[in-house]
């Protein structure tokens, strides 16, 4: 058994959600233990959520788990990698396995973290008929009524596209993108609101479109040193595509 009490089990713990979770957890006073099919340096036990002995033996041997925030599964890149049975043993069978093995070995599991991917919204996160892009809350399909203008504006622009919000938004971001060569998207078909979280948690944004304009014009990297730490990372043994590689 290891000597180190561990408090947050992460799932995935070798891909990018995950090794940036188990390379920040520390700093916030935990101690968390990552499990995932590939080994890596974020990774302590190489084992599958769908090996229920495996899982069973994780959590005997760790009874200090309070938390588990679950990472490891397959969503829209993984598609034209994953057969459909991987998607169903491991978004299913392995979330299955791990709420029954962790709710009877786990004495002080307090949480459940459910995290991986926005995919679990479905047809969601497509557009509206007639409307150009999906609004993105806790609680979707949003239901207050200014969505549908807010997005009309965002993609009409007064009439310059999506480029004609960038530009309203962050006005330096037109001449620092025409330096570096760079265009700005035709249209953006979906917008994640964090306004809950701001309004409820006192979270507050750090890494914004503003401050990644900001950056870039002074030259230096727009990227978050956990962003540049964490990397590029494959999701599949064998490279098939930009996801994959």
């Amino acid at each position: 058994m290891s000597s180190l009490e561990y408090d947050i089990l992460v799932t995935g713990s070798s891909g990018h959600l995950g090794a940036a979770l188990m390379l920040c957890l520390p700093s916030h006073g935990h101690t968390p233990l990552g499990i995932d099919i590939l080994p890596s340096s974020t990774t302590t036990h190489t084992l599958s959520i769908t090996d229920r002995a495996a899982l069973t033996t994780l959590f005997t041997s760790h009874p200090s788990i309070k938390h588990i925030i679950h990472a490891a599964t397959l969503h829209k890149p993984h598609v034209a990698s994953h057969p459909k049975q991987a998607f169903i043993d491991t978004n299913i069978t392995g979330t299955l396995a791990l709420l029954e093995t962790s709710s009877a070995h786990l004495p002080s599991l307090r949480s459940f973290i459910f995290i991986s991917t926005t995919s679990t919204y479905g047809s969601a996160l497509a557009p509206a008929p007639g409307s150009p892009a999906a609004w993105i809350t806790e609680p979707t399909p949003p239901p207050f009524p200014d969505d549908g203008d807010t997005l009309a504006r965002l993609n009409a622009g007064a009439g310059a596209g999506a480029e004609g919000v960038y530009r309203a938004c962050v006005p330096a971001a037109g001449a620092v993108f025409e330096k570096l060569g760079w265009r700005f998207p035709d249209s953006v078909d979906r917008v994640y609101d964090s306004a809950r979280a701001v309004r409820e948690l006192g979270w507050r944004p750090e890494w914004t479109f503003e401050k990644v304009v900001e950056r870039l014009a002074r030259g230096e990297d727009w990227r978050s040193e956990l962003t540049r730490v964490v990397g590029k990372r494959g999701y599949h043994d064998v490279p098939t595509g930009v996801y994959t590689t």
